[in-house]
């Protein structure tokens, strides 16, 4: 305790107004002299048994901070009634738990890391062994129209991990935070346009009917360039359940409160365990294409939270998927 500054020099202090005080006490008696020495010395005894419970009290305090940065969940600090000390063990105890929570978090989050590695590379061996076994054919293979279709297999498998990287990079970059998105005001009818147009020549081949009904002067604030990419992996999910000759329906309507987009295809919709986890990384539903690695549906609900949408799944009461997307005014 007198290793402390201020204690030392407060003791000095008292030491040299108690000698004043008994000097002056014995210059008028010896009893007035007798009374202010033993008058300094209880409240010297007081002061330093009730400085003596507080410094204890800080050490304990002490001890559990410790405890906390060595990442002891179990510990629990003691209610305090002093004024200041009260104050500082309510603080103490709000940084408890909000270091608990964080570490909490982040171990949840490097659990999550080691199951989604564990997903990469499991998605990435897939079309690596497709690679190689076909590398493998082209070695033995003379006749030229065979040799075409094996370059042309290798290239789409090549092609398909270039659009998983892709995906997990954008992913990767919205969990990070580090992209800005340039929210204004845009035209529904010209986002849906952006989203579609590269859909449209796949739908023709697979004899898909789309409908749509775009309001002309329907607005929402939102980045233009990426929630046309999330669009896109919506339709592209209904094509999947549609199959060829289905239908989608796309509705966009506004109202004083959100702007709605929703997304509906002819399909058999989705299974209860579908619904649950539709929006994780790596699920792949049974409605799924073989070529697909569950990465779509992940970044579509990334980028439209992130602007302050929201994206929800489920089935129509007439039957097939539905999704809605609903951005607030």
């Amino acid at each position: 305790m007198f290793r402390n500054k201020e204690i030392r020099r407060f003791a000095v202090i008292f030491l040299i107004i108690t000698g004043a005080a008994a000097a002056a006490g014995f210059s008028v008696s010896r009893e007035s002299g007798l009374l202010m020495l033993i008058t300094a010395a209880a409240f010297g005894t007081a002061f330093f048994i009730f400085t003596r419970i507080r410094y204890r009290k800080l050490a304990e305090l002490a001890d559990q901070i410790d405890l906390v940065l060595h990442d002891d969940d179990g510990i629990c600090i003691a209610e305090l009634d002093e004024g200041e000390l009260s104050i500082l063990q309510n603080e103490i105890a709000k940084m408890t738990t909000r270091l608990n929570e964080q570490n909490a978090a982040l171990r949840q989050e490097k659990v999550n890391l080691a199951d989604s590695l564990a997903d990469i590379a499991h998605q990435l061996r897939t079309p690596l062994t497709s690679a190689n076994l076909v590398l493998s054919l082209l070695k033995t293979e003379d006749a030229p129209v065979r040799r075409k279709i094996l370059i042309r297999e290798n290239e789409e498998l090549f092609a398909q991990m270039d659009r998983l990287i892709t995906s997990l990079l954008k992913l990767s970059r919205l969990d990070a935070g580090i992209i800005e998105f340039q929210n204004e005001p845009v035209n529904v009818k010209e986002l849906m346009d952006m989203a579609l147009r590269p859909l449209l020549i796949p739908m023709d081949l697979h004899d898909i009917t789309l409908r749509t009904e775009l309001p002309d002067r329907m607005i929402i604030d939102c980045d233009a360039g990426w929630l046309s990419e999330a669009v896109r992996n919506l339709v592209k999910n209904s094509m999947e359940s549609a199959g060829d000759s289905g239908t989608i329906d796309i509705l966009c309507s506004d109202n004083p409160l959100y702007g709605e987009i929703t997304i509906h295809d002819s399909g058999r919709g989705f299974g209860n365990e579908e619904l649950s986890h539709l929006f994780e990384r790596f699920y792949r539903g049974e409605n799924s294409a073989v070529s697909g690695y569950g990465i779509g549906m992940a970044l579509c609900r990334s980028i439209i939270i992130r602007q302050g949408g929201t994206v929800s799944a489920g089935n129509h009461p007439e039957g097939g998927a539905l999704f809605r997307i609903r951005f607030p005014k």
